[in-house]
């Protein structure tokens, strides 16, 4: 058979854990088995170097800032004319108007993908789930939603974890240095609660005076989240840095990863740093417990409970042997669980048995 022509639709190549994922499951699919691209709703570049470096072909749609006329039109244009064996739309938008587009564009087989927490009712999972052939989600968590509140037959669903790539986020505790460092790598969004997360270290920070907190990321509140460190009584212990394509100095320099999410998949963010040997903590959203394992990666607290929090952050930077012995444990965990050969294979087995079976 010929290669299977797949299209990974993405809104855009910001800095994301989805866009990672995107380059590097397009990176694995076997090219003898797959004729893979990758094609954006809209601008956004900055992972485009790391797509060349991969040798990837990525289709930018449509520039500017928003998803509009010009991208959709782009879109249904390249469908018609590429004629893919099979669309795969990642994060939100793309997930609402790849579906509907490649059905009337009659793709063989569109697959969705779920993500986020909060992805399900954004990309209105209740409307458009049956003009998917198959979800693809990475918690069992969004599993259970999908199958149970969105009444997904079981069948049509598969799970497949998020994937680190453990060779090149290895451990590098040369590069840890005191003061001890708690590091938070996310979006700057309100699903992302980094409010329960400055907290926290508010609490800690008279006991621990020598700790610090790192946030890195882009986002729509960078003005709000500044402006709340400035006005802290914590305020010289913590720093708002922007988001990077290369993580790993961060992660080299932290002590912790954290998380303080409302909603969440299964983060890229926990699994990196775990795999670069760093203990975990993070609240009970989704497909978290499912990578931190409660007292031996890691610590999983209720969402919102900054004191709880606090109490798992403090725990940790007050004992380096702890934090050695769950980092160990957890890069153990991303070389067992997580490897993204393993990830592209299961992609690629969902994808070739739907365009086996169209055909």
């Amino acid at each position: 058979m010929r290669p299977v022509k797949t299209v990974l639709l993405l809104q855009d190549l910001h800095l994301g854990g989805t866009q990672r994922h995107a380059l590097e499951l397009a990176k694995r699919l076997d090219p003898e088995h797959f004729h893979t691209e990758i094609w954006t709703l809209m601008g956004g570049e900055a992972f485009l170097p790391k797509a060349r470096e991969y040798g990837l072909t990525v289709r930018m749609l449509a520039g500017g800032g928003a998803v509009g006329p010009a991208g959709l039109w782009s879109l249904w244009r390249g469908l018609t004319r590429f004629r893919p064996d099979a669309l795969m739309a990642l994060t939100v938008v793309p997930n609402i108007w790849g579906r509907v587009l490649g059905r009337l564009a009659r793709v063989p087989a569109v697959v969705a993908n779920c993500r986020g927490g909060d992805d399900l009712w954004r990309q209105h999972e209740g409307l458009l789930k049956n003009l998917a052939h198959h979800h693809i989600c990475n918690a069992r968590a969004l599993e259970a939603a999908l199958t149970g509140h969105y009444r997904l037959p079981p069948e049509r669903v598969d799970v497949i974890p998020t994937g680190v790539d453990t060779d090149f986020f290895l451990p590098a505790p040369q590069l840890r240095q005191e003061p001890p460092m708690i590091l938070c790598l996310a979006r700057l969004a309100p699903v992302k609660d980094h409010e329960t997360l400055i907290r926290a270290f508010e609490i800690l920070h008279p006991g621990l005076p020598q700790a610090r907190l790192r946030l890195v990321g882009d986002g729509e509140l960078r003005e709000k989240l500044a402006a709340r460190i400035a006005a802290s009584p914590a305020a010289a212990g913590m720093e708002l840095l922007p988001g990077v394509s290369d993580p790993r100095p961060h992660y080299g320099a932290a002590s912790v990863v954290a998380l303080s999410s409302a909603n969440e998949g299964m983060p890229n963010v926990l699994l990196e740093g775990m795999s670069m040997g760093l203990p975990a903590v993070g609240t009970d959203v989704g497909g978290v417990g499912e990578v931190i394992r409660h007292g031996r990666t890691g610590f999983v607290v209720p969402k919102g409970d900054s004191e709880a929090l606090a109490g798992a952050l403090s725990t940790l930077l007050a004992d380096a042997e702890l934090r050695e012995r769950m980092g160990g444990e957890g890069r153990r965990t991303a070389l067992a669980e997580h490897s993204l050969q393993s990830v592209a294979r299961r992609h690629a087995a969902v994808i070739e048995g739907l365009v086996r079976a169209r055909r």
